[in-house]
């Protein structure tokens, strides 16, 4: 290594040059050479290895920016200014913007994205869906008016602004839209250059260009000739390569082995290679290099092949790093002038002597995949820079590159692809079928490559031609030939055989033909889409097509084993096959191919206009149909039950032939196929044919088919049952569905119209889920939004939830229960929904098929399968038994099947009777039919007798209605036919009157039911009732204790209910002697656990509330400020900027301490046991305490104990007033500091301080509370000590009281701040939870001094006084400026009382001094407000003098003046002065009302049970403050005077004045996340140029946005991983600790989803509040449609967080959905 150093250049010498360097000189010298490129070169070869690579990378990222900078300027100056000075011929400067100002810009935009940049395409005006704008351009275009897509960028495409290819209409935004002069002049920009700048252009160009490609695909050892360096030294990297096979942990693992780094090093440089493809991991000479290598191809080369790694000599890798930067360089000197980016475009694209194929650009593109990513990167965006933007050598590369039309004539490019394709799919079985079922993973990963062909065929396909040439049709049909050659090794591969007996063993390998299936659905529809345009290149396809099924069908066994079936004096020849025994395949392309082509035919209605050049008589229709027939009785059997032993893959195979994804060119098809193959059959041949193939022929054949098919095996009688059902809706089908244009007489718009009604009939419904159901085009398009409007109705979500649409009711009677894309599912709940439907209108509940449209002519004669002899004869089969339902041999569904297709042959009937002039043209007279007997021998009814007598069978009550609606049709086509022209009107009256009298039956029938339906419920009540008097009667003791214990409670309930008007006559105080406590009421609850009840006693039982403490920074006025050290940190004092606090919450349920004890000690063991078995997280985290609450499992993680209310004072005792109680607790506290001296130094000294009378300090009070309690009160005290200080617990740290305290009140300013924001009452709106946590908590407050040392809380008691009382003996008392009032007030209050107890005059209250305390609070706080208030001078002055309130606000704030001087402001508007006071102190008003109303239990007075006016004076008064509060300084003038003046004059005071710290003003606004911009895009925006912190100007793979302080964050990445407590966490989560004490709301941006985080272990994703127009979120962007804030999710957000409910949140998520317990949350 040492020798390596050594061959730098020291860096003094190199300054020296670079001071003496003139790029002026240097640029003259080469213009006088002869031979420019060997000067150039001499210039590299001699500077280049001195500038860049001189030794191994940084080690501190510092280090490393220092050095790029260092290399940048030294590349700038001694390389690239020479090079510039000799294009220009002037100073670089000048003569760029001198080529500026000259040139006219391109009309085409080229912005290239950045990673995550967002892309907007128009729906409606872009070519195909890759053609995108940026942000600037859309914005400026009319297509932010139209249907657009939103996607964000993958980094590397560029802007199609400009591009009239692009888009069909609009191609420019304001910006680049051209002026009229450039739009015409075709001239060219290179003429616009001086001659002699064009010339020396073309040299540089050619030599930099040729340079930089040589360079980055230079593989060799030693450097081209001409730049070897003058001296070679000893010295090398080792460089590592990106590849696609190791991962991140790997390379960081092997890295620390090979060249013995940190782990921190090795991670940089894993991200590094991830990165740029390429990174330098040692820097030495050869062998030191070589050995880092051979540890490395070692340690990777044993599952797979080895990371790439070379070593390179450093003179070599200086080279290739300066090509980029001359690259970059070359695409920024175009940017200033069109006619230098031309020159360039010619140099790039100028073939060179080698032949074809060899201009620079062909070199960089054949030696793509050689390259690494970094320099990838960069010459694709020299060429976007260049070639794409310069609209003439666009053309020219893209002949080079790929261009679909021209490329489809010139280069035939649609053949080479495909048969690119078939090569490399090599497994192929004996027919020449493609076998996937032997891949390894090797061929696995080179199958998906292959695939990415399939994407440049559909680029090819993306455009129709508007014309087509001859030698267009030549070459596609050419295409067209390849393609049928790929869809003949598709025909019939993955073939199945049922399995019986045993089941299969291995799941046959099924994925890989439905991966290549649905990657060729959008092809195939295309190539129909070219044959559509063209009826010679339709005919020609046709042709193709149909000899290429001769060829697939040669291999049928056709004629083999000939059988004859007959059937209702009907015969036909077929063979012998069966779906149950042979083969059959999911997969016959062909086919459906050929059926696509011939609904073209019809379409086009070339059928029948050149039917001489169509090879219809060629191929027998039975042959036609035999395919597609056997998948769907494939279907039918596997759904039947028949193929259960061939495992899942067959079950998912059939899943997907039916699925959105695949069905249009699978399902659909092969349904198409049937009907063009029955309708040029014998309706009755193809009949039975299919009979034959669902193996049910022998069923219908036999002689007395009527009787019932009879058969001893019940699994058999089940499968021909459920194949009988599916024959039937197959028919429904075939002669149904009519919906495709070319089948029946439809558009487009018809067909999804028709599906979205079908979707919407089962449920409302989301618009993402309807476009889920519809399929896609190439486009990504499936033509909802043309038609939804027209069919459905939009209903707005609420704060949850999505919009749905609804079907609109006139739609309904276009609903179709067999409609072909429902599945099993679908259809029951479809049909569940349209009967409840017509129930709630009062309707019958016949679901009768809808009008069908008219068939095509080619498909005309279908309708005659319904009147055909053989499908009359099942018919009356299925009707004759159910006629007679004995026996298993027929099910309701097959009959409700058999009343559809006979309610289809009305309808087709009736249609033809009304859209005939003459009747005796129709030749439909299905009426006449079904009146005729059947056929068979026995002479049982006809078809309308078995329905005759079937409506009123008693176990048909369900089909009844269909039954009568289809005797209505019969009757009235009857009329139709009976009448004659004349009487039209007379008949259709007569036919009206017919219908009316069925429905007057029909109502007469449904009141007769409703009638019984009552009289049997009314009976149902009169037997329950008397059972219930009868139990009463012999349980009377039970009941009458019940009674009893409701009286109690109600008048128990009245006592909590708001004070009644004698009592309201008093004032209600809950402060100070006057109050009245909350003793006189019992306390009775219930144990969660065992359900017993019990009184809550101080000497009791302890019972506990379920609860959970969290630090908290929601109220923090100063997140900046760092986080105190846990072991030194004093909490006695809050800081008004509240930075930290403890928040405590609880789910309010109760419980006994025992039994919450067992029940924890049974959580932790249960964890134990989990543990050792699985190792993964739970919800909640038992080490720490954590626990969900039995009953509601909301997260817990300790227990508040219950303590009983306070008692009300004794009235009869004095009240002293200010003065004297302040003489007194001063003797007090001068007694306590003697003793404490006494104990501390074991002397006595002095004379002793008179002891007030009756106070002794040796006194031990009484524990009031019995041990279980006092355990309790441990217990929790220890919780908010542990949380607090994230300390272990110590139940001697004189902080555990002070913690106990704070959680009060920081909880109670938290829920204060909550219901001012939420405009809520004080009190009286809190949930019950909330009421009865805070109560407990401060309960538990004023008791928790009883668990620590008395010395202890008096210290604390003395230091709480001294900041308001100054006292000598205590030190570094904070300024009052420094405190907040509302924790003063909370801990002095709750100090006091370890004082007050060793009071035993019984002279006074405790009250007293509470009521003093919280006056000498809120006379601080006042100061307090008036120090920092900024009020600036208005002119406003009030009406008339000031009121009292003003004049003394205006008195006591010149005192504070003549305290302070010139620190204070001078305001002499009093009006103001009092509004800024009284606003100041409402929080801390409000919060010590809720303190002193739980406190003391004091029920609230009726003023602030409502939000309203009078607030201020019902405050004041329950406080027991007067109403104006400088009273408070007015009447104790002199004795507070000595106080103000100490307070003003703490040095504390003027330096915070004057600038020495923060101030926080009052009142303190509440804290509210960040706001966010209406538009999604916006913040797309923003994370795109949201670079990572740490990885050198990367961008940041995952932007994730702080929701609470606005910073954008580098989340899931290696590069910003940071340690916290011994841990490597990621940048969100490390953000946490110091934005939200372990709490985080995150946006993150590319994946719209808020990520919440509590502590290292938990979190989850959340919907985020930026919805669609259809009401829906777009987590992870997938949908594209434009997003907007919605105001009340984002709220609702705020609000959890404000609640401290993120953590509450969490839990339930995880607890619902354990995959989320098992995600690295602490790597986010």
């Amino acid at each position: 290594m040492a020798a390596a150093e050594s061959d730098r250049d020291p860096p003094s010498a190199l300054c020296s040059e670079f001071l003496n360097f003139s790029a002026k000189d240097t640029a003259s010298r080469w213009m006088a050479s002869v031979d420019l490129q060997q000067e150039v070169y001499h210039h590299l070869a001699l500077y280049v290895p001195r500038i860049l690579c001189l030794g191994p990378s940084g080690c501190s990222s510092r280090e490393e920016q220092r050095e790029e900078q260092r290399e940048e300027l030294a590349c700038q100056l001694l390389l690239l200014a020479p090079l510039e000075w000799l294009l220009l011929g002037e100073e670089p400067a000048a003569g760029l913007a001198l080529l500026q100002e000259n040139n006219q810009p391109s009309p085409l935009c080229g912005h290239v994205f950045k990673v995550g940049e967002p892309t907007y395409s128009c729906r409606e005006c872009a070519a195909d869906p890759t053609c995108v704008l940026c942000m600037q351009c859309f914005l400026g275009s009319v297509h932010k008016e139209h249907r657009y897509r939103m996607t964000t960028s993958v980094g590397g495409g560029f802007c199609d602004c400009g591009d009239t290819e692009a888009w069909k209409k609009s191609p420019y935004c304001q910006k680049h839209t051209p002026t009229p002069n450039n739009r015409d002049t075709e001239q060219d920009p290179v003429a616009q250059l001086p001659a002699d700048m064009v010339a020396r252009s073309y040299n540089i160009f050619s030599i930099i260009l040729k340079y930089a490609v040589d360079m980055l695909t230079w593989e060799q050892e030693e450097l081209p000739a001409g730049l070897e360096p003058p001296e070679r030294g000893d010295t090398y990297y080792c460089m590592m390569f990106n590849d696609e096979v190791h991962t991140y942990e790997q390379v960081i693992y092997t890295l620390q082995k090979a060249v013995n780094c940190s782990q921190k090093e090795a991670v940089s440089f894993a991200t590094a290679v991830d990165r740029d493809g390429r990174k330098s991991v040692r820097y030495g000479d050869f062998q030191f290099c070589e050995q880092a290598k051979s540890v490395i191809v070692r340690n990777t080369s044993r599952q797979s092949k080895p990371l790439r790694v070379q070593v390179m000599h450093s003179s070599v890798v200086a080279h290739q790093c300066f090509a980029l930067k001359a690259l970059s360089w070359l695409g920024q000197i175009i940017q200033y002038s069109d006619g230098l980016r031309r020159i360039l475009c010619q140099v790039g694209l100028q073939e060179r002597p080698e032949g074809e194929n060899s201009s620079l650009v062909d070199c960089l593109m054949l030696n793509d995949s050689k390259m690494w990513k970094g320099a990838r990167n960069m010459y694709h965006q020299l060429l976007m820079n260049s070639l794409l933007m310069d609209l003439k050598y666009k053309k020219i590369f893209a002949i080079q590159f790929a261009k679909a039309r021209m490329l489809m004539v010139e280069e035939n490019l649609m053949t080479t692809i495909i048969r690119t394709f078939v090569d490399h799919l090599r497994h192929r079985d004996l027919q020449g079928r493609f076998q996937f079922d032997r891949y390894t993973a090797q061929q696995a990963l080179k199958f998906g490559r292959v695939q990415s062909l399939i994407g440049d065929l559909k680029y090819v396909l993306i455009s129709r031609p508007c014309e087509w040439s001859d030698e267009l049709r030549e070459k596609f049909l050419e295409g067209l030939d390849s393609f049928l050659e790929l869809l003949k090794c598709m025909q019939g591969m993955d073939p199945v055989v049922r399995q019986v007996g045993q089941h299969i063993e291995m799941e046959p390998e099924w994925e890989a033909a439905f991966t290549l299936q649905m990657k060729l659905t959008h092809i195939i529809s295309m190539i129909q889409e070219w044959c559509s345009t063209d009826e010679r290149v339709l005919i020609d396809a046709y042709r193709r097509c149909l000899s290429a099924l001769s060829h697939c069908y040669s291999g049928l066994p056709d004629g083999e084993q000939p059988i004859s079936l007959s059937l209702a004096g009907h015969c036909v020849e077929t063979f012998r096959y069966q779906v149950s025994q042979d083969k059959v395949s999911i997969h016959l392309p062909v086919c459906r191919l050929l059926a696509g082509l011939h609904v073209l035919l019809s379409r086009t209605d070339v059928a029948s206009r050149f039917p001489e050049q169509l090879p219809l008589g060629e191929l027998s229709p039975p042959l036609l149909i035999e395919l597609p027939l056997r998948c769907l009785v494939l279907c039918a059997q596997v759904h039947a039950g028949m193929w259960r032993r061939n495992g899942f893959s067959l079950i998912n195979q059939i899943y997907y032939y039916h699925n959105v994804k695949c069905r249009v060119e699978m399902f659909d098809k092969d349904i198409i196929m049937l009907q063009a193959g029955a309708s040029m059959m014998d309706p009755n041949h193809f009949l039975m044919i299919v009979l034959s193939r669902f193996e049910l022929f022998h069923i219908f054949s036999s002689a007395d088919c009527r009787k019932r098919y009879r058969e001893a095996n019940k699994d058999a009688v089940q499968q021909n049952n459920t194949l009988i059902e599916e024959i039937l809706h197959l028919i429904i089908m075939v002669v149904g569905e009519r919906y495709v244009a070319g089948v029946g007489q439809v558009e487009p718009f018809d067909e999804v119209r028709r599906e979205i009604i079908h979707q919407l009939s089962i449920r409302p419904m989301a618009h993402s889920e309807l476009v889920k159901a519809l399929p896609e085009n190439g486009n990504k398009e499936t033509g909802l939004e043309r038609v939804i409007d027209s069919v459905a109705s939009f209903k707005k979500p609420g704060v949850t939830g999505r919009g749905l649409y609804e079907l609109r009711p006139e739609w309904n009677k276009h609903f179709n229960l067999y409609f072909h894309h429902y599945s099993r599912a679908d259809q029951s709940k479809a049909e569940e929904a349209q009967r409840k439907l017509k129930r709630q209108n009062g309707e019958d509940t016949a679901l009768p098929p809808p009008v069908p449209p008219p068939l095509c002519p080619l498909f005309g004669s279908l309708v005659n399968l319904l009147q055909c002899d053989v499908l009359l004869a099942v018919q009356g089969a299925v009707l004759q038994w159910a006629v007679e339902p004995s026996g298993g041999g027929w099910t309701e569904s097959m009959l409700q099947r058999v009343l559809h297709l006979v309610g289809m042959a009305l309808l087709e009937e009736q249609q033809q009777l009304e859209n005939s002039g003459r009747y005796d043209d129709v030749t439909f007279n299905y009426t006449c039919k079904i009146t005729r007997p059947g056929e068979a021998p026995s002479t049982s009814g006809s078809v309308l007798a078995l329905l005759e007598s079937l409506q009123n069978a008693p176990h048909l009550e369900v089909h009844k209605d269909m039954i009568t609606w289809i005797l209505k049709m019969v009757a009235n086509i009857k009329t139709i036919r009976e009448r004659s022209s004349s009487t039209s009107s007379v008949t259709i009256s007569q036919g009206q009157g017919l219908e009316e009298t069925v429905r007057d039956k029909d109502k007469a029938e449904r009141k007769r039911k409703a009638e019984m339906a009552r009289l049997r419920r009314e009976k149902i009540m009169a037997q329950m009732s008397e059972m219930q008097k009868h139990f009463i009667n012999e349980n009377k003791e039970l009941f009458q204790q019940s009674l009893e214990d409701l009286e109690a409670s109600t008048s128990a309930a009245a006592e909590h209910s708001p004070p009644s008007l004698e009592l309201s006559s008093v004032a209600q105080v809950c402060v100070g002697p006057r109050r009245l406590g909350g003793t006189e009421r019992r306390q009775l609850v219930t144990c969660i656990l065992c359900q017993e009840e019990q009184e809550v006693k101080g000497h009791g039982k302890a019972m506990v509330l379920a609860a959970f403490v969290q630090r908290s920074t929601v109220l923090s006025k100063n997140r900046r400020r760092v986080l105190p050290n846990a072991e030194h940190h004093d909490p006695l004092f809050m800081h008004p900027d509240l930075s930290l606090g403890i928040h405590t919450a609880s789910c309010g349920h109760i419980m006994h301490a025992t039994c919450w004890q067992r029940y924890f000690e049974a959580v932790q063991l249960k964890e134990q046991r989990r543990q050792q078995r699985l190792r993964g997280h739970t919800s909640y985290d038992v080490e720490n305490g954590e626990f969900l609450c039995p009953l509601c499992e909301c997260l817990s993680n300790t227990v508040i104990p219950l303590l009983p209310h306070t008692h009300t004072p004794d009235h009869s005792v004095d009240h002293p007033g200010l003065e004297v109680w302040l003489k007194t607790t001063s003797q007090q506290i001068a007694a306590l500091h003697s003793a404490h001296r006494k104990q501390s130094d074991d002397v006595t000294e002095g004379t002793e301080p008179p002891v007030p009378e009756g106070f002794r300090i040796d006194f031990t009070p009484l524990n009031p509370f019995s041990s279980s309690i006092s355990e309790m009160i441990t217990t929790f005290s220890m919780s908010t000590y542990k949380v607090g200080l994230k300390l272990n617990p110590n139940e001697q740290d004189q902080r555990v009281p002070v913690l106990s305290w704070s959680t009060c009140a920081y909880s109670i300013q938290a829920i204060e701040r909550l219901l001012m924001d939420e405009e809520k009452p004080l009190f009286g709106s809190l949930p019950c939870r909330q009421d009865d946590c805070l109560s407990s908590l401060t309960r538990f407050s004023s008791a928790c001094w009883t668990a620590a040392p008395l010395k202890t809380v008096h210290t604390q008691f003395i230091r709480l006084l001294a900041a308001l009382v100054p006292d000598s003996q205590v030190e570094n008392t904070p300024c009052i400026l420094d405190i907040d009032m509302f924790h003063l007030l909370v801990y002095s209050v709750l100090s006091y009382s370890s004082v007050h107890c060793l009071d035993q005059s019984r002279k006074s209250v405790i009250d007293s001094a509470h009521l003093h305390l919280l006056h000498l609070v809120t006379l601080a706080h006042l100061v307090q407000i008036l120090l920092t208030s900024t009020t600036e001078e208005v002119c406003m002055e009030q009406d008339g003098g000031g009121s009292e309130e003003e004049e003394l606000t205006c008195q006591f704030y010149s005192t504070l003046r003549q305290h302070l001087g010139s620190a204070l402001p001078e305001v002499t508007s009093g009006w103001q002065l009092w509004r800024c006071v009284k606003a100041g102190v409402l929080p801390f008003l409000r919060s010590a009302a809720l303190f002193f109303h739980y406190l003391n239990s004091t029920a609230p007075p009726p003023d602030l049970l409502v939000a309203g006016p009078g607030q201020w004076e019902a405050l004041c008064s329950y406080l027991s403050l007067p109403s104006n509060l400088l009273l408070l300084h007015q009447n104790q003038d002199t004795l507070l005077e000595s106080l103000l003046y100490r307070w003003c004059h703490h040095p504390g005071i003027r330096q915070t004045l004057q600038g020495g710290g923060a101030i926080v003003r009052f009142p303190r606004e509440s804290n509210q996340l960040i706001n966010l911009p209406e538009d999604y895009s916006i913040l797309i925006n923003q994370a795109s140029s949201c670079m990572c912190p740490r990885s050198g100007g990367d961008k940041s793979r995952t932007p994730t946005l702080c929701l609470v302080c606005g910073t954008m964050l580098c989340s899931q990445s290696y590069c910003c991983q940071t340690e916290v407590d011994g841990e490597d966490v990621g940048a969100c989560t490390a953000h946490t600790f110091t934005c939200g004490a372990g709490v985080g709301l995150f946006l993150r941006v590319r994946e719209s989803q808020v990520l919440f985080i509590a502590g290292k272990t938990k979190g989850c994703f959340y919907p985020p509040p930026y919805l669609d127009d259809y009401g829906e979120t777009d987590q992870g962007l997938k949908r594209g449609n434009p997003l907007h804030l919605c105001g009340d999710r984002y709220r609702k957000i705020e609000h959890l967080w404000r609640q401290h409910s993120i953590a509450e949140v969490i839990g339930h998520a995880q607890e619902a959905n354990q995959t989320l317990v098992a995600i690295d949350w602490q790597h986010l």
